[in-house]
C-alpha cells in the first residue's frame, strides 16, 4: 500500500475535509511529490497522521520554501490557505514548464495540518489543551500580556504553553523535526505559517516573539520586504516583526531560528507568520461575531474564495525570492546599509543605540 493510499484511507475514516482534499492532491499529483506522516495524534478514539509533503530538487544545498498551516485548529483557513497553493502547483504541473524548471533546483515542503486533533475539536489547541505555538521551551524576555503571551496555570485557560519542564507536545516536534531535516543547514530556505485572527490588516510578521532585539537576519528581511514592495507594488500586508505588537512566551519560529542560527551562522532561515487580519471578515458579516468559527474565518462561500485567491500569488513570489536568493541577498556593505535601513523602519529606538 502507498503512502498516498494510506492518507487516503485514514482520511475517509476520520472525515477530515482537510485532509481528505490533501489526499485528493497527493494522488493527483502521482510522481511530483512524496508523502511520509511526521507523527500520529490521537484523539476521541482516533488516530490522525500529521503528513508531509516534499517536491523539487533532492540536492541538500538547494534552495528550501516550508509552507505551514493549521497550527492553531481553531484557524482553518491557515490550512486550506496553504493547500490552495499546493492545489495550484499540482494543477501546473502537467503543462507548466517554467514551475518544471524552478522545481529542479528548489525544494517545497508542506505541512498543512500540523494540529489535526485541534481542527477535528474546532479549538486553537491540540487534544491536549496546549497551545503550539505557545509551546517552545525559551521564556520571553520583557512584559507579556496577561494569558495572551502564554500561560502555565490551566489546559482550561487559553494559550497554555503545557507543563514547566516537560517535553513539546507530539504535534510541535513533529514540526520542529521536519524544519530542522528539510529547511536547517541549507545555504537558504525559508518557512511559512499562516494563521488568522489579528486585527483588520493581513500582517506577515517575523521573530522574535520572545525579545525585543532584532534578529540576526534582519538585513535579509528588509531585503525580502523590498523586493515584495517592487514587484506587488499593491499588495495589502503589513511586514514586521512580531516584537511590535507583543512579546510572548514558548514561540517555535523563535525557537528554531534560534536554533538554526546556533547551528551555523553562514547559512539563512527566514521564517515568516502570515497573520490574516479576521476583522476585515466580521466586519463585512458582523453576524460572525455570534460564532466562534466566524471570528477566526470567512464563513460565507464568496468571501473564503477571496481570501485563498488573495495569498496565492505572495506564495508564489516567495518561491521565486528563494529560487533566485543569490541574487538579492545583500553582501558585505550592502548587507550593513540594509540592517541600518531595517532597523530605521522597525526598531528606530534600536538604531538611535547605535
Amino acid at each position: 500500500m502507498t503512502a498516498a493510499d494510506q492518507v487516503h484511507r485514514q482520511a475517509a475514516r476520520l472525515e477530515l475535509a482537510a485532509l481528505v482534499e490533501l489526499e485528493r492532491l497527493i494522488a493527483e499529483a502521482g510522481p511530483w511529490v512524496r508523502v511520509r506522516t511526521a507523527c500520529e495524534v490521537e484523539v476521541a478514539g482516533r488516530r490522525f497522521p500529521v503528513p508531509v509533503v516534499t517536491m523539487g530538487s533532492e540536492d541538500p544545498q538547494a534552495p528550501a520554501v516550508g509552507l505551514f498551516g493549521g497550527v492553531h485548529g481553531l484557524e482553518r483557513i491557515g490550512a486550506e490557505v496553504v493547500l490552495a497553493y499546493l492545489r495550484t502547483l499540482v494543477s501546473r504541473l502537467p503543462w507548466d514548464r517554467v514551475q518544471q524548471r524552478q522545481l529542479e533546483s528548489l525544494r517545497l515542503v508542506f505541512m498543512p495540518l500540523v494540529n489535526p486533533g485541534g481542527l477535528w475539536l474546532g479549538t486553537r489547541a491540540n487534544p491536549q489543551g496546549v497551545d503550539l505555538m505557545r509551546n517552545a521551551p525559551q521564556d520571553a524576555v520583557g512584559r507579556v500580556p496577561f494569558l495572551v503571551g502564554g500561560q502555565r496555570l490551566s489546559a482550561a485557560l487559553p494559550w497554555y504553553r503545557g507543563p514547566a519542564g516537560a517535553p513539546m507536545q507530539a504535534e510541535s516536534q513533529a514540526l520542529c523535526e521536519v524544519v530542522e531535516q528539510e529547511l536547517l543547514g541549507r545555504p537558504f530556505s525559508l518557512a511559512v505559517d499562516c494563521h488568522s485572527g489579528f486585527g483588520l490588516h493581513d500582517r506577515i510578521w517575523f521573530p522574535y516573539a520572545c525579545r525585543r532585539e532584532p534578529i540576526e537576519w534582519l538585513p535579509e528581511l528588509h531585503a525580502l520586504k523590498a523586493l515584495l514592495d517592487a514587484s506587488q507594488v499593491h499588495h495589502p500586508y503589513v511586514f514586521e516583526p512580531q516584537s511590535r505588537l507583543y512579546l510572548a512566551h514558548g514561540d517555535l519560529w523563535d525557537h528554531l531560528s534560534l536554533g538554526a542560527q546556533a547551528r551555523d551562522a553562514r547559512a539563512v532561515f527566514l521564517s515568516l507568520t502570515l497573520e490574516m487580519g479576521s476583522w476585515l471578515w466580521v466586519r463585512k458579516n458582523p453576524r460572525q461575531l455570534f460564532s466562534r468559527d466566524g471570528l477566526f474565518n470567512p464563513l460565507i462561500a464568496h468571501r473564503q474564495q477571496r481570501v485563498l485567491r488573495r495569498h496565492i500569488g505572495w506564495l508564489d513570489f516567495l518561491t521565486r525570492a528563494a529560487s533566485g536568493h543569490a541574487l538579492w541577498l545583500p553582501q558585505g556593505a550592502e548587507r550593513e546599509r540594509c540592517r541600518r535601513a531595517a532597523l530605521a523602519h522597525w526598531y528606530p529606538e534600536h538604531e538611535s543605540r547605535t
